[in-house]
């Protein structure tokens, strides 16, 4: 048996992915930035906070698929 996703479900995992790349991208960016002897600007910080956001999505999309397919299941 096959398991389709949603579209809807599939964005959300992108969206995820993205978001957390992203978020760990600037984290990279804050330490060498750091280690350039300058001081990483505020918007690093606030571009950095995409990548618990990222973790977010990715547990809630985690979790509705499990219910998917545990519905599906019991059919």
């Amino acid at each position: 048996m096959v398991s389709q996703s949603s579209p809807r479900g599939n964005g959300l995992f992108r969206a995820a992915l993205l978001f957390f790349f992203v978020g760990v991208l600037a984290i990279v960016a804050i330490f060498v930035v750091a280690a350039t002897g300058h001081e990483p600007g505020l918007v690093l910080y606030l571009i950095a906070l995409a990548c618990p956001i990222g973790f977010l999505l990715g547990i809630v999309f985690a979790l509705r698929s499990g219910r998917r397919v545990r519905r599906e299941g019991n059919q």
